[in-house]
C-alpha cells in the first residue's frame, strides 16, 4: 500500500449501516482503494445491518441525533488484522480527545469510548468479499440516546477538526506500519 486515500466528507449522510458495503466509498465519492473518510451525521443501524450478534440478541437501538463516523476500507480480508485496526483507530481517538480535554478523561472498554459511564463511541468491523471495514462513530450530540451517553458538544470540541486530526494520524499509522514491514530485515 503506497498511501491511504482520506476525505472529509462536507455532506450530512444518515449512518445506517449501509455504509459498510464493499465499494460505499468508490461509489459515492470516487475514492478508489483503502481510504478512511469521516462525515457528520445523525446515526440509526438497522437490524439488518447489526453484525454483531451479541447486540442483535440484546435488541438495544443504536441511534444518535448527530455523530462523527469515520469508515474505513482496506482492500484485503484478514478479519484479525482488521480488528486490530479498529482498535488502532479507537485508540488514536481516545489520545486526540484525551490530549485536548487535558488528561486522562476517556477509557476505553473494549471497542467503545466512556466518561465513566457515560459512552461516547459505537464501533464495528467487518468482512465483506473484497474488503474488511471499520466504521467508528463519536457522538457529538447527547440527547436523545438509548443508552447514557456523552458527545463532542459536551466538550466543546470541534467534530471537523477532530476529524482531520484522527485521520492524518490513523493514515500516519498505516504508513509508519507499511514501511516498517518493508524496511526490516528477517534473520
Amino acid at each position: 500500500m503506497d498511501k491511504l486515500n482520506y476525505l472529509f466528507i462536507p455532506d450530512k449522510i444518515f449512518f445506517t449501516g449501509e455504509q459498510l458495503a464493499e465499494h460505499w466509498t468508490a461509489e459515492n465519492y470516487e475514492i478508489i482503494g483503502d481510504s478512511i473518510v469521516a462525515f457528520i451525521g445523525p446515526c440509526e443501524i438497522s437490524p439488518n445491518f447489526l453484525w454483531d450478534i451479541k447486540h442483535r440478541k440484546k435488541k438495544t437501538p443504536i441511534k444518535s441525533e448527530l455523530m462523527l463516523h469515520f469508515l474505513v476500507e482496506h482492500f484485503e480480508t484478514d478479519f484479525e488484522k482488521a480488528i486490530l485496526r479498529q482498535k488502532l483507530l479507537i485508540h488514536i481517538l481516545k489520545d486526540k480527545l484525551n490530549h485536548r480535554l487535558g488528561g486522562d478523561v476517556l477509557q476505553r472498554w473494549g471497542d467503545d469510548l466512556f466518561d465513566g459511564d457515560a459512552k461516547l463511541t459505537i464501533a464495528a468491523v467487518v468482512k465483506t468479499k473484497v474488503s474488511t471495514k471499520i466504521h467508528v462513530g463519536v457522538n457529538i450530540s447527547s440527547k436523545n440516546t438509548p443508552v447514557k451517553t456523552k458527545g463532542l458538544q459536551d466538550y466543546n470540541l470541534d467534530p471537523q477538526e477532530m476529524a482531520q486530526a484522527v485521520m492524518n494520524q490513523y493514515r500516519l499509522d498505516i504508513l509508519k506500519i507499511t514501511e516498517k514491514i518493508a524496511t526490516t530485515k528477517s534473520f
